[in-house]
């Protein structure tokens, strides 16, 4: 493990009981606005100013607790312009709180610049821990929980995807032996799973939907058999999907259809699919459903 060097900043993130810290990292609920901690009720009761991505949403999760401090929009499209005063005004001693519109602070949300700003300024920055869609999702999988690589988004276009994908797999044909964790938009869900499937081969995953909410929902299964339901189930509310690592030999789409389709040439679907299942390890039921499709595209 890489040690402190002379350029990074150590510091006790343990306030003295007459010292605040300039800004405070709090964990919101991801669905259900029951899980909000009781630190956390405190910390944003005690700050000057709570930072948030979107007002109208953490005036609601506010109001529930009784918590009338004052908002301050940051995000995206706004964090950049707003490091410098923020970090002149916790110099001068107003103490902020930071939150996301659900979850972790940071994690695939905005707030990353802000913190590295108020590091590099030498003030003092705190967390209060709470929940998260992505650790929550990987209890519930049944897949491998450590090691484990939270990518967050994918890029929106397939094209993109399966550059970051082809990234993932070579880091894996390298030695990477991981669970992976990813966040996506209901909308393109069926599209992820495709590529994820084509780039990564058929493994084991699970979907989170709507964690923590009335709808909760875990689904588990392969892939392509996750492409396949909610292909026929249109998926609603925030998606965290869940990949089991790499086997030790990863088989992926292209893979297998270039080994069918050779197959197919000279033996019937039943015996194509016993031969390739040998050839790549793979279950039987997996390649003849495969080998279904295929057949059918010929035809």
């Amino acid at each position: 493990m890489g040690g402190v060097t002379s350029e990074t900043p150590v510091q006790s993130t343990a306030p003295l009981a007459d010292q605040r810290p300039a800004l405070v990292l709090v964990s919101t609920p991801i669905g259900n606005l029951g899980d909000l901690a009781p630190r956390a009720v405190a910390a944003l009761r005690d700050a000057d100013i709570i930072l948030c991505e979107d007002t109208r949403v953490t005036a609601v999760l506010l109001s529930m607790n009784g918590i009338g401090t004052r908002l301050q929009a940051l995000h995206d499209h706004n964090e950049a312009e707003r490091i410098e005063p923020l970090i002149a005004a916790m110099r001068g001693g107003k103490r902020f709180a930071l939150v996301s519109d659900a979850g972790a602070p940071l994690i695939a949300d905005p707030g990353f610049r802000l913190v590295r700003a108020a590091i590099a300024a030498g003030l003092t920055v705190s967390a209060v821990p709470g929940p998260n869609a992505a650790v929550m999702a990987l209890a519930l999988s049944g897949l491998p929980p450590h090691p484990f690589l939270f990518i967050g988004f994918l890029p929106p276009r397939s094209a993109a995807r399966r550059t970051v994908l082809e990234r993932i797999a070579s880091a894996e044909r390298a030695g990477l032996h991981a669970t992976l964790i990813f966040y996506e938009a209901p909308h393109r869900l069926v599209a992820t799973l495709d590529d994820c499937a084509s780039v990564l081969g058929d493994r084991p995953a699970a979907v989170g939907r709507e964690l923590t909410k009335r709808f909760e929902e875990i689904r588990r299964d392969g892939l392509l058999a996750l492409a396949v339901h909610y292909r026929g189930v249109l998926p609603r509310g925030e998606m965290t999907l869940v990949i089991g690592p790499a086997p030790d030999h990863v088989s992926s789409v292209v893979e297998l259809d270039e080994a069918l389709l050779a197959a197919l040439e000279t033996m019937s679907v039943k015996d194509a699919t016993a031969a390739v299942a040998r050839q790549l390890d793979l279950p039987r039921k997996q390649v003849y459903a495969r080998a279904l499709i295929l057949r059918q595209d010929e035809a």
